[in-house]
């Protein structure tokens, strides 16, 4: 049987990514592929090319078993892996070993992709943009248009897979498409590897040379470097280098310069000379803009309820990804339509048996606008007249309450409310119709428009 290896890879790394850090994915698995499958009765032996034996011996103590069990899910078959040294397949490694310059005015827009160490879906055309990374969003594109200029060093922090990193890269390549080929992106992991190996090799001089160079620096989580006095120190210069010939440094971080323990305090006061910003977790409707566009990039018509309902059960931006994955693996793999039931049954949901609606939160608003007869803006709004006023707890009791969306999020819908308003929104709506049957009937007649008779699912 002929296996598409490149897919299969292709499916298995992305479920990984889900579980491990963008820096450790960068480092150790980025670089990997998968050179052959073979059938051994009921199972298969799948080699995976490796580009150095460090990589190798970490992939085994780390990923191994991720790794089969990944294998498993996409084949469906007992695999077996073997680990194979490929050689190395970053350009810049053999350029410092020969000691030959790592970049060079070839005009070729791809070969500096590729010694940048961008990944080409990492742009700000698909960069999904809405109020939790807005501010995050401007300051790049305001670095990339001026780099060295605006914000010098940027500095973006936020949780595990919130989009910092795609962020950061879409800056490189601006860089490039403006004609700069002095562009690097690296994790503080390869940075301190680089300096280990060049410390062992006696080649520091030409590990300098590498980094120092570099006219935009983009640095992925940069906490790593805390507690290691030598990385520190190296970077320390090479940052002051960068910045003293006019470069730009970019650096992400789990948490503000301030917060990471260990780091040299002149470290921290050179990452707060720049800006400092954060990326919270996105929303609902940024979850689903995330899916749709992932979705299109790999030039698949992803239903926009099926987007919902996974946005809605699935919080964080890399989780989202591994789900999506798995929704195009499995219609790939079984030659079936992508459909919303299909995904409700991955998702472990209860499939939809014509009783139960299925709904979301915007439909939710204008159903309830439309029951009282007032306005969608109206409710978002700050009018507190009885004829708004009402209508607007009222839709905040179903929104927390009846869907269990979380408070946070339903004052967000409605113009920005606070938790607490909608605390006591949803409180009086409940004690009011404990004790009056008119509103129990609002209630019920609302229920009956929403979810058909039922009280159902919200995407």
């Amino acid at each position: 049987m002929d296996y598409d290896l490149e897919k299969i890879w292709g499916a298995v790394t992305g479920g990984l990514k889900v579980n491990v850090s963008s820096g450790a994915y960068a480092a150790f698995l980025k670089n990997t592929a998968l050179v052959e499958i073979r059938e051994m009765g009921d199972r298969l032996i799948c080699t995976i090319g490796c580009p150095t034996a460090m990589v190798r011996d970490e992939i085994q103590k780390r990923f191994w078993g991720q790794i089969i069990e990944e294998l498993e899910r996409v084949t469906e078959k007992k695999c077996e892996v073997v680990l194979k040294i490929e050689g190395r397949r970053v350009e810049e490694q053999e350029s410092v070993s020969k000691g030959l310059p790592l970049f060079e005015e070839d005009g070729s827009r791809e070969v500096d992709l590729r010694r940048a160490k961008l990944r080409e879906d990492y742009t700000f055309e698909s960069y999904a943009v809405g109020g939790s990374n807005q501010m995050a969003h401007a300051a790049a594109l305001a670095v990339a248009r001026k780099p060295g200029q605006a914000y010098n060093p940027l500095f973006i922090y936020g949780g595990v897979g919130v989009g910092k990193t795609h962020l950061m890269q879409a800056i490189g390549h601006e860089a490039i498409k403006k004609g700069e080929t002095r562009v690097l992106f690296c994790t503080s992991e390869q940075f301190t590897n680089d300096l280990v190996e060049g410390i062992k090799n006696k080649t520091t001089e030409k590990v300098r040379a590498k980094y120092r160079q570099v006219r935009v620096l983009m640095i992925d989580d940069v906490q790593f470097i805390a507690g290691k006095p030598s990385a520190q120190e190296e970077f320390f210069h090479t940052f002051n280098a960068i910045q003293a010939d006019g470069g730009q440094v970019v650096m992400t971080s789990d948490r503000p310069p301030l917060e990471i323990s260990k780091l040299e305090e002149r470290l921290k006061s050179r990452f707060g000379a720049g800006l400092i910003v954060d990326i919270g977790k996105p929303d609902f409707e940024l979850r689903t803009a995330i899916l749709l566009i992932k979705a299109g990039q790999r030039k698949v018509d992803l239903p926009m309820d099926a987007a919902q309902l996974v946005a809605e059960q699935v919080e964080g931006v890399r989780e989202l990804q591994g789900f999506l994955t798995r929704i195009l693996t499995d219609a790939e793999i079984n030659k079936i339509p992508i459909t919303l039931e299909r995904v409700r049954e991955m998702l472990k949901l209860p499939a939809g048996n014509g009783t139960t609606k299925v709904v979301t939160p915007g439909e939710i608003i204008e159903m309830v606008a439309k029951y009282y007869e007032v306005g969608v803006q109206q409710l978002k709004g700050e009018r507190r007249t009885k004829t708004v006023a009402w209508p607007r707890q009222v839709l905040m009791y179903f929104l927390a309450h009846e869907v269990k969306l979380p408070l946070t999020e339903v004052g967000r819908l409605l113009g920005g409310r606070d938790h607490s308003t909608v605390i006591h929104a949803r409180d009086k709506i409940i004690a009011q119709a404990d004790r009056d049957l008119k509103t129990k009937g609002e209630l019920d007649g609302i229920r009956r428009r929403i979810f058909g008779g039922q009280v159902g699912g919200i995407l």
